[in-house]
């Protein structure tokens, strides 16, 4: 359905009588008159003087183009959610259309309740004005220190899976989402037009999308702007919306323009409650076309037509700052005051600041108002987690090495369990990879999420299962950070190497998670939790694209305060792990554990204890007895882990004089001091472990450096020698893998032959025998295609 808003008069539509419209005319005026101060002002908030280059801030920063569009939608979504008495919250997909965000939540009084000194009168606005993109103030975008705001929108692309992350299990919730036309352009937002799919309209919450078209991104117009119109009903339509239609020309009249978006707006959210009802009755089965709106406005709406003689309103120079060097150009300072003025602010504010009467009733009141969702500050509504205890599907291990399992799948048991307790605050997320993360037992109490189509031979798929899963890890991380803002828990799993593709994503949301700890009232927020496994040491059938550790280098360059990275060496340590987790707030926790069957080294009370010092002595696999170890061999991760224990034999048998002192690490983050880490190890600490003077070969899951580079302060750093993944890899067996990046146990043998003093020469034969193992496993993979039986079957043997 198109609606258009020409120069013409439109008549009202029944919903809105002319009355109204003023009042919504008013309240967008003063919501844009705010949004130009933040930009400009320094002074003078009210225009009570002529305005002085001294009124106006030095540094120009902000985006304009953008604004206008973003409160004339919030104007008529509060408008429906008066009076139909909807609980929504607003996303803001160009979250850098802050300044109509802060207009609109100290308009609404949200703002002035969690900042008091920011008061909503003439004194509190110049502090609004001043503090916006000023140092000691508040960023330009839609960031944690705005209320209301799940969605900094600074780097494009995700507010759509916010939104339907947000609008899962809130079935009383509607998400209204605004994309930006150049946003609508990025991979992770096309990806999200298919959530649709994953919302269950009695459960969930509605998502409306709203795409604002305003032609123009920093300095070139915008794909979808410029399409036919037939074309982008018609992509819509195929994403499985019904689209409404507003258009709206730089000539339009206002409260024509008003009119229309009122008619719009009704007849969304009449569909939407359509939609709804008619599922909680049962009719029909089939997914539901819900509605999405497209606004199609002048880029700087209301702003200068043009300036130095060259177009502004409606073009590209609109995106930022329309009007440049005001301190310095008279012109353009009279040009400012006119634009503010033409606002008519003394119609909307008193003397003293305070918004007039005539815009109360435009916003809703208490947690109505979208600036004061308690969504919006999930921490609010945050349940904690029922958490089975996870010793009952823990791996019975008389002794070390006797049994193996497969660490994810033993999790996935566990997994179950908390799915089972949490019917409607925790979701498992992933890329199509749950099952082939061997988590398939959560499909014994809960299915695949999916409204769309299902045919008789697929299998654990639902209109209402738990479990998350499409083929786009951008649309998977959103959906989760989604669900976690808004106060609900989940766990994010997926193969190591794509996790990659979220860096920036996780980014954003550490960038959120640092800010907002320093925010009295932003309440903690459930952890964001990531599993990954498929890991590059048993990536050997896919080859080299699938083999990349090199998430856990991109999350410890976040802030420490809230990064934490665990490398369980088995099953019963992950589970340990797993439930740490799964209870942690406003932190980031990436465990990395395979899924292949592997030898358990750890009894149950011993990997909970394990797991929760974080780091520790296996003096099971040790032979220093208490004694100045000759040296220590250290290892982090499972794979690692067992190439150490076995180079441990190695020793054991060839060199049974050597005191040998076996470190296992769990939390990789103890290896870092305290003052750089919460979970750092204190230099005294760190030297019982690793004394100095003592040569320490570290088999490492990751890249080698990084942990040169979390220990490098510490003593005996120069006798530090660091073994992982050198970027070496192709389809070709498990051992082969670590024979390429010099990880395996002959050559972990072969180090301490050469580090540890006096032992290079007495016992050269010896390394020269370790180095022809490798060559023999080596040719065994060419001639074979398997690796050698010894190290395929290879079994810890207690001595």
């Amino acid at each position: 359905m198109t609606i258009t808003a020409g120069g013409g008069t439109a008549a009202t539509s029944e919903q809105a009588s002319e009355a109204e419209l003023d009042r919504l005319d008013a309240w967008w005026r003063a919501a844009n008159y705010l949004s130009v101060g933040q930009i400009y002002l320094l002074d003078n908030p009210l225009l009570a003087q002529p305005l002085r280059p001294e009124h106006v801030k030095p540094r120009l920063l902000g985006h304009w183009g953008t604004t206008p569009g973003l409160t004339f939608l919030w104007a008529h979504l509060n408008r429906v959610i008066v009076q139909r008495g909807i609980d929504a919250m607003f996303v803001t997909g160009p979250g850098h259309g802050g300044p109509a965000v802060v207009a609109s939540a100290w308009l609404e009084g949200a703002y002035s309740e969690r900042f008091p000194d920011v008061s909503r009168d003439g004194a509190g606005m110049r502090r609004l004005f001043r503090q916006f993109s000023f140092p000691g103030g508040i960023p330009s975008h839609a960031a944690p220190e705005t209320p209301g705001s799940i969605h900094e929108g600074g780097e494009l692309g995700y507010s759509l899976a916010h939104a339907y992350g947000a609008a899962l299990d809130n079935p009383d919730l509607l998400v209204a989402c605004v994309i930006g036309d150049g946003e609508a352009e990025t991979g992770p937002l096309a990806a999200s037009w298919h959530a649709n799919k994953f919302l269950d309209p009695v459960s969930d919450g509605t998502v409306l999308p709203i795409l604002h078209l305003n032609g123009y991104k920093i300095a070139n117009p915008t794909v979808l702007s410029r399409i036919p119109e037939r074309e982008l009903l018609a992509l819509l339509e195929g994403y499985g919306h019904e689209p409404f239609v507003v258009d709206v020309d730089a000539d339009s009249d206002h409260m024509a323009a008003h009119a229309r978006m009122a008619e719009a707006m009704d007849r969304v959210v009449d569909r939407i409650s359509d939609i709804r009802a008619g599922a909680v009755r049962g009719e029909p089965a089939e997914r539901p076309r819900w509605p999405v709106l497209v606004l199609r406005s002048p880029k700087g709406w209301t702003g200068p037509r043009t300036v130095d003689g060259l177009p502004v309103e409606g073009t590209w120079r609109a995106h930022q700052v329309p009007l440049a060097a005001v301190r310095d150009n008279p012109e353009h300072l009279a040009q400012l005051e006119q634009w503010l003025r033409s606002y008519r602010p003394e119609e909307l504010f008193d003397p003293e600041g305070r918004p007039a009467t005539e815009l109360d009733g435009v916003a809703p009141t208490g947690t109505r108002r979208m600036s004061a969702s308690p969504h919006a500050n999930g921490g609010e509504l945050l349940q904690p987690l029922r958490l089975p205890d996870f010793r009952e599907q823990t791996v019975a291990v008389p002794r070390p090495g006797a049994v193996t399992a497969e660490a994810t799948r033993v999790l996935g048991e566990w997994v179950r369990e908390v799915v089972r307790a949490n019917p409607s605050n925790f979701r498992l997320v992933g890329p199509d990879e749950v099952a082939s993360n061997r988590l398939q037992a959560v499909f014994e109490v809960t299915d695949r999420l999916f409204a769309g189509e299902i045919l008789p031979t697929d299998e654990h798929q639902s209109p209402h299962g738990r479990v998350l899963e499409v083929l786009s890890e951008h649309l998977s991380e959103g959906w989760l950070e989604g669900y976690l803002l808004t106060g609900r828990h989940g766990l994010f799993t997926c193969y190591e190497a794509f996790i990659h593709i979220v860096d920036s994503m996780v980014n954003q949301h550490a960038k959120w998670i640092k800010v907002s700890r320093r925010i009295p009232w932003r309440r903690p927020i459930a952890a964001l939790n990531f599993l990954l496994t498929s890991h590059v040491w048993r990536q050997d059938h896919n080859g080299f694209s699938h083999q990349d550790p090199g998430f856990i280098d991109h999350v410890v360059n976040k802030k420490s305060e809230i990064v934490r990275v665990y490398l369980p060496p088995d099953a019963n340590t992950l589970l340990a792990v797993m439930d740490e987790c799964l209870r942690g707030r406003d932190l980031i926790n990436v465990v990395v554990a395979g899924k292949q069957a592997a030898p358990q080294w750890l009894a149950p009370d011993a990997a909970v204890a394990h797991a929760r010092r974080g780091i520790g002595i296996w003096d099971w696999a040790s032979s220093d007895a208490g004694e100045q170890p000759d040296v220590v061999l250290a290892c982090c991760g499972d794979v690692p882990t067992l190439e150490t224990l076995a180079a441990v034999s190695l020793l054991r048998e060839h060199l049974p004089q050597l005191r040998v002192r076996v470190v296992n690490v769990v939390d990789l983050m103890r290896l870092q001091e305290p003052t750089e880490h919460p979970h750092g190890l204190s230099d005294r600490e760190y030297d019982l472990l690793f004394p100095p003077d003592t040569p320490v070969i570290f088999a490492f899951h990751g890249y080698p450096w990084l942990i040169h580079r979390l220990t490098y302060r510490r003593h005996n750093h120069e006798r530090l020698h660091v073994r992982g993944y050198k970027e070496e890899g192709t389809t070709t067996t498990p051992f082969d893998m670590l024979m390429l990046n010099d990880l395996d146990r002959f050559h972990l043998v072969a180090d301490v032959i050469d580090r540890v003093p006096g032992l290079g020469v007495r016992y050269a034969a010896l390394r020269q025998h370790m180095l022809d193992e490798r060559l023999r496993c080596r040719d065994h993979t060419r001639h074979t295609g398997e690796d050698a039986p010894d190290v395929r079957n290879w079994e810890w043997t207690a001595r």
